[in-house]
């Protein structure tokens, strides 16, 4: 077919730019069995490299190198016929070997405590868009607040199999708690929960401007006895949050009552369980502010047991806009966190350490959006 002979001794071609602009014209011919031929001509080199590819896909050696690595920045039409082209002629396993020697994977470890929490799912998606973007890829870890399974998952670290940490955890990973410790992690970022005592960049939400604007909007409607069910010396988010509650009050005028704050930790049983204690306790607000959605599914569970008129008699309010908040009786007054775009951030933040680059900011907070349902009524309204 061709009158040319090829050395592919030192990866070189003789009369490149001939056997070149030959394939390119067969590449690019309207026969499907020319292109074929063209194809399968530097499929069958022993040794791809990445003139093949480019010489495929008929695009340069700097856009095969960029459709490759900085995926993100190749329009999609040609990273697919780049794509393409690395499948012909196996120039795949060329990569993967060079990431081998690099110790670099193009994976990124995620360490979650629970992988059904609400919050979870969608800023999973915004951290798997963005790696994708930039042509990684995301590993899961279920630590389920167990030391020994968060040892285990550090094991793709340690065999290269993973190059930085996503933490949802709120802690650094058992056994990595000083300093020395921390230094032998690779980059990582925490979300959703920031790493107290730490460098950890952190990407969330504002909890504290978040819980002040929520306690607002309960003072708004008339409410001056408002309880707070998720008191925590332990949780940076419940903590957080509290402080918003009591600044919004204090900002008001209005007097904190001990009485009205109650511990939680964030689950349906708390938010059930404090409601019930207040009751016994005979001190009562008249709205509630929760740390989090689930908390407040548990204080509407309590209240609609004692046939209470909800929102007529006491107003509830919770924090995220889990998928549940609208579909609960009466529909929930919440904080709305923006998931995905933190997802998006704490990966993009992850990668730029992975870069060598140094991040502006040690921690990224985003703003969260008041949703107004039907759990929170003007006090005293008929």
């Amino acid at each position: 077919m061709f009158d040319v002979k090829v050395y592919t001794i030192g990866k070189r071609y003789n009369r490149v730019g001939r056997v070149w602009r030959a394939l390119q014209h067969l590449l690019q011919a309207e026969n499907a069995d020319a292109r074929g031929c063209a194809g399968a001509f530097l499929q069958h080199q022993k040794l791809a490299t990445i003139e093949d590819v480019a010489a495929i896909a008929g695009v340069s050696i700097a856009t095969v190198s960029r459709a490759i690595n900085e995926p993100g920045k190749v329009a999609d039409e040609t990273r697919r016929r780049v794509t393409e082209a690395v499948a012909k002629t196996g120039y795949t396993t060329n990569a993967m070997a060079r990431s081998l020697r690099m110790r670099r994977s193009n994976m990124i470890l995620i360490l979650a405590p629970d992988v059904g929490d609400p919050n979870f799912s969608n800023i999973l998606v915004g951290l798997e868009t963005e790696a994708s973007k930039r042509g990684y890829g995301v590993l899961i870890g279920n630590t389920q607040n167990d030391a020994t399974r968060e040892t285990d998952y550090l094991r793709f670290i340690s065999s290269n199999q993973a190059d930085g940490l996503i933490l949802f955890t709120g802690h650094l990973p058992y056994g990595f708690g000083n300093e020395a410790g921390e230094s032998r992690l690779p980059p990582m970022v925490a979300v959703n929960e920031p790493v107290s005592d730490s460098d950890v960049p952190f990407v969330g939400v504002d909890n504290f401007e978040g819980s002040r604007v929520a306690t607002e909007h309960l003072i708004s409607q008339g409410h001056r006895r408002i309880a707070f069910i998720g008191h925590s010396t332990t949780k940076a988010v419940n903590m957080l949050r509290e402080r918003g509650y009591r600044a919004a009050l204090e900002g008001q005028a209005i007097a904190v009552d001990p009485r009205l704050i109650l511990d939680g930790d964030g689950t349906t049983e708390s938010g059930r369980a404090a409601t019930e204690q207040m009751f016994v306790r005979d001190v009562l607000p008249t709205a509630f502010l929760c740390v989090n959605d689930a908390t407040a599914l548990g204080v509407i569970i309590s209240l609609n047991a004692r046939k209470y008129d909800l929102p007529r008699q006491f107003s509830v309010m919770g924090f995220d806009d889990i998928s549940f908040a609208s579909f609960v009786t009466p529909s929930l007054t919440t904080m709305k966190q923006p998931r995905l775009k933190i997802g998006e951030e704490a990966m993009d933040l992850l990668l730029a350490l992975l870069a060598g680059k140094t991040p502006e900011k040690k921690e990224v907070l985003l703003r969260s959006e008041l949703i107004v349902r039907n759990s929170v009524s003007r006090i005293g309204r008929e």
